[in-house]
């Protein structure tokens, strides 16, 4: 990586975009507030200037930044365009549109990231569009094993199904197989004579058509995450972001984040890992690119498998038609598409905060600091000065997270690592804009896989690391849990 890892939350390097001013400011705007009698300044504006105020509506993750250029507004709504579009099956008479898998998960982005927001697992009537299943098995022979230590790859494929379900095939195709889920449901009693149901999901696979799965295969659960603020975690120096992990506890807070190291997929560069639940990607474009490949099928100037997770195994996919159009290029998704795509993904526009200073929301807010969870979802950072896009350069934004890699204990391992990070341990998902998921998907689902069915469930799954914080929520007041999700329902 260009900076090393720390060691310890001791080491600390300076920022190389700014001046000793600069920085003396950044570090006394960044410092968590000890003051709960009002709102912060610019508190409000989760996002810096970059943030949207369209106010509460289905629509609040799906504005663009207020402060980008005139012209950057059109690669915006053609990047909407291109989110939004849904691919077609090889040959067609759309020959733009058409390379959909052989094999997939969804036919467009946004069929994910429904109003580019959270997924959501099976339930009811809902499909499983939103919630697929990761596929990863440990290395067999050195080589594997040398091939994940250089992070040549972040995980092992299953050797027939690959590195994730398909549960959806073009015509003629059968899909590889369907995602089950058993809840057991558990009792926890928190003071004040409050009983919380817990499910606890186990995962299966049903109707596999190529045979069965490799005996050392895991299963991992993913729901789509929200696609608000990218290019402003993007744009984070890396930098202030090393300088919180602490991967050897050696201030003693019981608190151990590690960095993720992610392999750039144009350069090969090895860099920070910050998107995806494990924080396998360094960059909105890397995770773009993936997600093309692999849930839809797209093959892109950064990711060449028109056969999107097709292995060697399934000869008939490997044997279906590609969308590749000589005259458009040599991939399915030529440029510039991935590049609009990339541009629409990093100016979605956090939402403002409401109720910033109304006194349940501060009492709540205080709550939080207190109770610990400020050591994982860091309030706010300011961009570096050398960000990509001017818009997101030096900003002053909130979005609760550290982006480390914390161990969350057994009750929310999947037994599956991928890249640097083990079963249990996942990065901080950032929080801004977790208290409109009602208004903008229509469901209060959160966590990888959905398990929590409201923001309290979602605290008492904390384990590992935040466990000392989970605790602390339980054991508290009732008026005081709900002074808290008031808080987080605030962002």
């Amino acid at each position: 990586m260009p900076t090393a890892i720390p060691s310890s939350a001791g080491d600390r390097v300076a920022r190389s975009d700014l001046s000793p001013k600069d920085l003396a400011r950044v570090q006394a705007v960044t410092t968590p507030t000890s003051d709960f009698s009002k709102a912060e300044p610019f508190e409000i504006k989760q996002g810096g200037a970059g943030t949207s105020q369209h106010g509460v509506s289905r629509d609040a993750f799906s504005h663009f930044a207020p402060n980008i250029t005139f012209a950057e507004e059109q690669d915006f709504k053609l990047g909407n365009a291109l989110f939004t579009k849904l691919w077609v099956s090889s040959p067609s008479s759309t020959q733009a549109s058409d390379g959909l898998g052989p094999l997939f998960n969804a036919r467009a982005c946004q069929s994910c990231h429904v109003k580019d927001g959270r997924g959501h697992p099976p339930e009811g009537d809902r499909d499983a569009t939103s919630m697929f299943l990761r596929l990863a098995r440990g290395p067999a022979t050195a080589e594997e094993r040398a091939k994940l230590e250089r992070l040549e790859m972040m995980s092992l494929p299953d050797p027939v199904y690959g590195g994730q379900l398909q549960d959806q095939a073009v015509p003629g195709l059968s899909a590889e197989g369907r995602m089950q889920i058993r809840y057991d449901e558990q009792a926890l009693a928190l003071s004040g004579g409050e009983t919380v149901m817990l499910r606890r999901p186990t995962y299966s696979v049903s109707d596999l058509a190529y045979g069965p799965l490799d005996p050392s295969t895991t299963l991992s659960p993913r729901i789509a995450n929200p696609m608000i603020g990218l290019g402003l975690i993007e744009a984070i120096a890396e930098e202030d972001i090393l300088a919180l992990a602490d991967p050897d506890d050696q201030n003693g807070d019981g608190i151990s984040g590690k960095a993720a190291r992610a392999r750039d997929h144009r350069t090969g560069e090895i860099k920070l890992g910050r998107f995806g639940w494990k924080a396998q990607n360094a960059s909105v474009r890397d995770q773009s690119s993936g997600a093309f490949a692999g849930d839809i099928g797209i093959s892109t100037p950064d990711d060449l498998r028109h056969f999107g997770d097709c292995t060697s195994a399934q000869a008939q996919c490997l044997a279906s038609a590609t969308g590749v159009q000589a005259r458009l290029g040599d991939t399915e998704a030529p440029d510039p598409v991935l590049d609009l795509v990339t541009f629409y993904a990093k100016t979605l526009a956090p939402p403002a905060r409401r109720d910033v200073e109304h006194a349940e929301v501060l009492r709540g807010k205080q709550l939080f600091y207190d109770g610990g969870c400020t050591a994982c979802h860091r309030p706010k950072f300011v961009t570096s000065r050398k960000a990509d896009n001017k818009a997101q350069a030096f900003q002053l934004i909130w979005p609760y997270s550290d982006f480390l890699l914390h161990d969350m204990g057994e009750g929310l391992s999947d037994g599956q690592a991928v890249g640097d990070a083990t079963g249990s341990e996942w990065r901080t998902p950032p929080l801004w804009g977790i208290g409109l998921t009602q208004a903008v998907n229509g469901h209060t689902f959160f966590l990888h896989d959905g398990r929590a069915r409201s923001l309290t469930e979602a605290i008492l799954w904390h384990g590992g690391e935040a466990k000392a914080a989970r605790d602390l929520f339980a054991a508290s007041a009732p008026k005081d849990r709900k002074a808290l999700i008031t808080f987080l329902e605030s962002l």
